[in-house]
């Protein structure tokens, strides 16, 4: 991976939570190449952390949104930021 490159909050809200959502998001993540942690929210929804290049995001919330869309009502995505990397590898938290 680059030393710089994309990083973006992305928080999914519907029934996204006991479903196999973050497991599938994992699956997903394998696809691309992408870093980062998938988690559950006390507020019901899913956040996904993720860097990486724009296209690689981009095509990792399409292909959960695809796979998870009887489950997904919004996706919401923060400003992308460019910085360094932090994160090795894709994890559930």
């Amino acid at each position: 991976m680059m030393d710089n490159m994309q990083y973006e909050q992305v928080y999914f809200s519907g029934r996204v939570q006991g479903v196999g959502f973050r497991q599938a998001v994992l699956q997903a993540a394998r696809e691309f190449e992408v870093a980062g942690f998938v988690q559950n929210l006390s507020d019901g929804r899913v956040l996904l952390e993720v860097e990486g290049k724009a296209a690689e995001i981009d095509g990792l919330v399409s292909a959960v949104e695809e796979r998870m869309h009887g489950y997904v009502r919004q996706t919401e995505r923060g400003e992308p930021e460019q910085r360094e990397a932090v994160y090795a590898g894709f994890e559930i938290r």
